[in-house]
């Protein structure tokens, strides 16, 4: 595995790569990796012939500067992870070699990127296309693949990715889940033992909430879950959106759409969680 830093090196190998005839993959993440993220690359790693990863704790889409603070930084654990998955390319970069000079971009990517977490975290999804669309160009992959936990990012990338015009495959990949339901997340480790103890009934609630819809309005099943989740002290939902699954516009019946997903964000003591389950 080779360990790339600098952009014009990892330029030169990927094209050495594409002028073989390879197919190139690309796994963009932030560090801190965990099940999910291997299962990622085991999945690039399984149709590509060339799997590059992305190692990049990308700082123009924290919109809340503690939580860039006390984001978990492991890049030596990182490296040996990505070594064992027989990864081709980490790309490790520094803040100076991805942006060395501010990117002062806007996208305006409509309502996909303005609702739930673009409401709640204004520049996230902007500073999240800024570091992408720079990884897009970079690598210029056949196919790049992403987590289904951050079901609204894929579709801002996605809507991203046909505005700026480039041509790839986006691999959305099934969220990966501990064993009592949790979603895998790098910020889990930040969950004291009573909050992490508490946290499967995020996903239970919304497994659950699957029945409840049957017989009950989108209204109704809303309420439920945002009130069963608070009647934990330690959890308070900041959203839950009934959305179609690929406009993300809320839906008020469960006839508006043959897709949809519904959408959550949960804090879990002070540690924000999300997840998503889909309705139909």
């Amino acid at each position: 595995m080779k360990i790339i830093s600098k952009v014009d090196e990892l330029k030169a190998v990927v094209a050495q790569a594409k002028a073989a005839g390879k197919l190139i993959g690309l796994v963009p993440t932030m560090g801190a990796l965990h099940l999910g993220h291997r299962s990622l690359v085991e999945r690039a790693r399984r149709e590509c012939d060339v799997v590059v990863v992305s190692v990049f704790l990308n700082p123009t889409q924290f919109n809340n500067q503690e939580d860039l603070r006390t984001y978990p930084r492991t890049a030596e654990a990182d490296a040996a992870m990505l070594h064992e998955c027989g990864v081709d390319i980490a790309f490790m970069p520094t803040v100076e070699d991805m942006y060395p000079e501010p990117d002062t971009r806007q996208f305006h990517l409509g309502t996909v990127a303005e609702v739930m977490e673009g409401a709640y975290r204004p520049g996230h999804f902007n500073g999240v296309c800024q570091v992408v669309s720079k990884l897009f160009t970079m690598v210029e992959p056949h196919r790049a693949y992403f987590g289904e936990k951050d079901f609204q990012q894929i579709a801002v990338i996605r809507a991203m990715a046909a505005q700026q015009g480039f041509s790839l495959d986006i691999v959305a990949c099934p969220c990966v889940r501990e064993d009592d339901g949790l979603a895998l997340s790098s910020r889990n480790v930040r969950l004291t033992p009573q909050v992490r103890r508490v946290a499967p009934a995020i996903y239970r609630t919304l497994r659950e909430s699957l029945n409840f819809a049957q017989d009950h309005t989108v209204q109704q099943t809303h309420d439920w879950v945002v009130a069963t989740i608070n009647a934990y002290p330690e959890m308070e939902v900041e959203y839950f959106s009934i959305c179609d699954g690929t406009t993300l516009e809320p839906v008020d019946d469960w006839n508006a759409s043959a897709d949809i997903v519904g959408c959550i964000t949960v804090y879990c003591g002070d540690v924000r969680e999300i997840d998503n389950i889909r309705y139909k």
